[in-house]
């Protein structure tokens, strides 16, 4: 089956609204995704961001290139106080870098795939949190510091 097809035939998928498919489904669909060295490239550049926001320089992979708007866009997500609306930032900067792949001449085509491969792993991460697994998950973390003596 043609790229283009496959491309055209997908579900649409927003951000935060449920995703269409698992991963399983869709590698099913459009067979085996592989990336090419721009998104490892723009990925390692965005993780950097994310340490240096975080005040981990050490962790700092070395890149072929450097785009301060992603940076900013990091740092921007990394001023956000709440935790909850900072991961739905950083995950925004990743939808939208992922974005990147697909060639503004060429909306069918594999670099349209690859991104919606990403988009799908991120709708698929955002659909598995919520506030009350996080509340939940908290309870589990410190019931041991509510018991009575």
């Amino acid at each position: 089956m043609s790229v283009d097809y496959i491309v055209a035939s997908l579900q649409p998928l927003a951000f935060d609204g449920p995703a269409p498919y698992t991963l399983e489904q869709f590698l099913a669909q459009a067979g085996e995704i592989e990336l090419p060295p721009r998104w490892t490239d723009l990925e390692a550049q965005l993780r950097n961001a994310i340490a240096a926001a975080r005040g981990g320089e050490r962790w700092k992979r070395p890149v072929g290139g450097c785009d301060l708007y992603w940076q900013n866009r990091i740092a921007a997500a990394f001023s956000e106080k709440d935790p909850l609306k900072r991961e739905a930032l950083v995950d925004r900067v990743f939808w939208d870098a992922a974005g990147e792949l697909t060639p503004v001449a060429s909306p069918l085509s594999k670099g349209a795939l690859q991104t919606y491969f990403l988009r799908l792993k991120i709708a698929l991460k955002r659909n598995r949190v919520s506030a009350e697994a996080g509340n939940a998950a908290f309870d589990r973390l410190t019931a041991a510091t509510k018991q009575v003596v």
